[in-house]
């Protein structure tokens, strides 16, 4: 079954009752995602804040590690979020914080959750309303089973880079080591293979049709039997190519820390270039 979800069918789900909808803008530099999210939002959905929920405090393990389970299932419950609820998470208009949202409820064992194609902005241009009206839902009953899925610590990702493929799904130059505008050190794990999140993106912000994402994972050496993990910069975007690789069966295992974590050791061996 696919992650993903239409504008139409989300209207269609919602005026039946059958999905609780979570607002999850976010934005690295500019507009903080609360004012996002207070600027105009699906009607009934309340906000999730990625840097508060979905993650840790930045440290060894990343920009973005893995949250506290116990904050998480605070902020998911003062969501309305249910063990039974059908969840639908949606951004801007690239998936990049959904997909994270995504991931995470799934990582804590919440797997009935989709995304929003396209995000506010799909829904905007299919004709449905938005407001700036905050929710306040009841509390939901929601019981974090942190661990539900697999996840690659450092040491797993090393090996996943000599034994499978380990994407680095950056912007080419990041991956070469020959700009880093967020992180202290520029490169790449060694052995992960470039392949930017951008390539499996339309231009409208929606995922591309199955059939493409499965010639573009090929090109880069990644087949329904291969091993595969995602790496990025700290987590985020490296759950946006597991979702794109889910759409096509590919199991694809993020390393959370992704580049930011792995430079919080200096042991560590970096590389730069254009190849592994």
């Amino acid at each position: 079954m696919s992650a993903l979800i239409t504008a139409d069918d989300l209207a269609t789900a919602l005026a039946r009752g059958e999905v609780r909808v979570l607002d999850v803008q976010y934005a690295l530099t500019g507009t903080p995602g609360r004012e996002l999210y207070a600027a105009g939002h699906v009607p009934g959905a309340p906000f999730l804040d990625l840097d508060t929920a979905l993650a840790g405090p930045p440290g060894a393990q990343g920009r973005h590690p893995l949250p506290d389970p116990d904050v998480l299932q605070a902020a998911l419950r003062a969501c309305g979020v249910g063990d039974d609820d059908a969840v639908v998470v949606y951004d801007q208009r690239t998936s990049l914080s959904a997909a994270r949202a995504w991931w995470v409820l799934r990582w804590a064992g919440h797997p009935q959750v989709r995304v929003l194609d396209g995000g506010l902005a799909a829904w905007q241009c299919a004709g449905q309303p938005v407001t700036t009206d905050v929710p306040s839902p009841e509390p939901g009953d929601l019981v974090v089973r942190a661990g539900s899925v697999p996840v690659l610590d450092a040491d797993g990702a090393a090996a996943m880079a000599r034994h499978g493929v380990l994407l680095d799904v950056r912007a080419p130059e990041r991956y070469r080591g020959e700009v880093e505008p967020i992180d202290p050190e520029a490169g790449h794990v060694p052995g992960a293979v470039n392949l930017p999140m951008t390539e499996m993106l339309a231009a409208d912000g929606t995922f591309l049709p199955p059939a493409r994402i499965r010639e573009v994972a090929a090109a880069a050496g990644v087949h329904r039997d291969t091993p595969v993990g995602t790496s990025c910069g700290s987590g985020v975007t490296a759950a946006q190519m597991a979702l794109a690789l889910h759409e096509v069966r590919i199991d694809a295992v993020p390393y959370v820390g992704s580049w930011s974590g792995w430079i919080a050791d200096p042991s560590r061996p970096r590389a730069t270039g254009p190849t592994p």
